[in-house]
């Protein structure tokens, strides 16, 4: 299932993300809205309205989207696993190391690396054609700094 593609970055050179749980009032989106489902709308035939889940799982998969190019991952969500009783909500989020990097440079990994290669053929070659090199600066203190991502989200054996 495309919903849980992201479970194969556990086994590649990406660092494993962690589980973070949330147990309480519905307060997690799913991704956008708190969890809803849509039925048929009894005031205007043919149209359907959104309303709360009264009781329900969500799996939402990672949120991503190409901006210019076919390789131009941009990263819009983390997956989750959402479970509704009534007012309550249990939540399983899966959060990475420096997210909007990590999961960009995984999909590129992912999907546009020469899967005929090693992991760290196939990790060289997202390095070279997918940089993840920022340069951050701070005006108040006129001073800069340049920062590799893929050192703060690659396991050590790859770097």
């Amino acid at each position: 299932m495309k919903t849980f593609t992201f479970l194969k970055a556990l086994n590649s050179p990406f660092k494993p993300f962690k589980l973070k749980w949330y147990c309480g009032k519905i307060a997690i989106g799913t991704p956008y809205f708190f969890p809803r489902r849509w039925v048929n709308n009894p005031d205007k035939p043919g149209y359907q309205m959104q309303v709360s889940k009264k009781v329900g799982f969500d799996f939402v998969g990672l949120g991503w989207k190409t901006k210019w190019t076919n390789t131009d991952y941009r990263f819009e969500w983390a997956p989750l696993i959402s479970f509704v009783f009534f007012k309550w909500q249990v939540a399983v989020m899966f959060i990475a190391p420096e997210q909007d990097h990590y999961w960009e440079a995984w999909l590129y990994y992912y999907y546009d690396t020469d899967k005929s290669k090693s992991k760290a053929e196939r990790m060289a070659q997202c390095r070279r054609e997918f940089p993840m090199i920022w340069k951050t600066s701070n005006l108040s203190k006129q001073t800069s700094e340049t920062i590799d991502y893929y050192t703060k989200v690659l396991k050590k054996k790859y770097l």
